[in-house]
């Protein structure tokens, strides 16, 4: 969100480092610990070391460090944002400065050098600090500035991790996951469970960060971890040719279109042997994917009505998560306008602008008044698209390799030139 809204509003990204970052917590209570190794004082064996500051190993060290991070960035005219506590905002009359920190690590983001020189100046003036210079690489996350806007790629990582696990010379794969696929549970011994279970890890970062055309494949074939068989590991590979085929992938922020809207999918229960639905959905802002998730449904779904309308009440969740966040950030315009939520079921639409209550259809009830209370409240608004454009649609079933690469292209991931 916060690398889209730097390209909209065509922000500098400069990255730090705080060295030693737990040491800079504050104690609110006596702790004293053994005399380190090589340390011990002699003649006083028997005597402790009571604790200044926080030390790395303290359960509160993360809590403590944060704690303080706060309090400087406060007392400097920063705001936290609410929707979350990581993201400091500071607005004045000529710049405006965001502030992104992952435990140490930290984007600075800012509409002029000015501001963002200033901000470094006062953190090194609190914290011990490393300045990287413009952002390159964050939480393993290639950042590279173009013409247009800002492209996010693993592209180095795809290419280690296939290196690690012996599939950098296979035969790349067009799409990830076979359309006729029907995967069941492995009534044998599982086969090399370990390494199973460290290649959908590494798959799971890839798609958490950058790669969400991979989040069905890694969903179904994560639910196998325990026992994984040949039909589960032949899946596993050709996940893994496909990233081959799609290594240098990344996703492209530019400044048009500066809206967030959302697609809304569900693929009701595909395979006798499941009883529930998988549900998908993404949100794009700047041309590219900032907000994406395929998951199996937790109740059973009755019809294919009813597949949609709990994918969409997972969408709109989200959806006003992502408004609240925006809402916090001075440069967006207001009063926000709602968000936009594409569904191809229009009796899933229907049922959500209904206000007619159906007993037959109580176990969605819940769903069914928060969706109608989001569309009051004018949070999202919900409007019909067709399935073939519903680029929400690889999040919830295998697809074939044209609509794979309009999908694709749809969530902003294309080549690096």
């Amino acid at each position: 969100m916060l690398i889209a809204i730097a390209t909209i509003h065509n922000m500098d990204i400069h990255q730090m480092d705080v060295k030693t970052a737990f040491l800079n917590g504050e104690l609110d209570e006596e702790i004293y610990m053994e005399q380190a190794e090589g340390f011990v004082v002699k003649g006083q064996e028997t005597k402790v070391c009571k604790l200044v500051k926080s030390l790395y190993g303290l359960k509160q060290a993360p809590k403590q460090w944060h704690q303080k991070f706060d309090h400087i960035m406060m007392s400097h005219g920063f705001k936290i944002n609410e929707c979350d506590k990581c993201v400091y905002i500071k607005n004045d009359k000529n710049s405006c400065v965001l502030v992104c920190l992952y435990v140490d690590d930290m984007l600075i983001m800012g509409t002029s050098k000015d501001a963002i020189n200033s901000t470094k100046k006062m953190l090194n003036s609190s914290f011990d600090m490393k300045d990287l210079g413009q952002a390159d690489v964050i939480l393993g996350i290639q950042i590279k500035r173009n013409n247009d806007g800002y492209i996010l790629t693993q592209s180095h990582y795809a290419e280690f991790f296939l290196r690690k696990f012996g599939q950098f010379d296979y035969k790349p794969a067009v799409t990830p996951f076979d359309v006729n696929c029907k995967l069941k549970k492995n009534s044998g011994d599982a086969i090399s469970q370990l390494e199973y279970s460290q290649v959908i890890g590494s798959l799971m970062y890839l798609m958490n960060s950058t790669r969400s055309d991979l989040a069905y494949s890694v969903s179904r074939l994560s639910r196998y971890t325990s026992n994984p068989g040949h039909d589960h590991w032949e899946a596993l590979i050709k996940v893994l040719r496909y990233l081959k085929y799609t290594q240098v992938y990344g996703l492209h922020y530019t400044r048009y279109p500066p809206v967030l809207e959302g697609y809304s999918d569900a693929n009701w229960i595909s395979d006798s042997t499941e009883t529930k639905s998988t549900s998908g959905y993404v949100f794009t802002l700047g041309g590219a994917a900032v907000s994406w998730k395929s998951s199996k449904q937790t109740c059973i779904a009755r019809s294919t009505m009813e597949s949609e309308f709990v994918a969409l009440d997972k969408a709109a969740e989200e959806a006003e998560w992502l408004r609240n966040f925006l809402e916090e950030i001075p440069m967006w315009p207001k009063p926000m306008t709602a968000i936009c939520i594409h569904c191809d079921s229009m009796t899933a639409q229907a049922r959500a602008k209904s206000g007619v209550y159906n007993g037959k259809s109580r176990h969605i009830r819940r769903r069914h008044n928060t969706i109608r209370q989001l569309l009051s409240n004018g949070i999202i608004s919900i409007d019909y698209v067709k399935s073939k454009e519903n680029i929400a649609d690889p999040l919830t079933k295998g697809l074939p390799r044209e609509q794979i690469k309009f999908t694709s292209r749809g969530i902003g991931l294309k080549p690096i030139q």
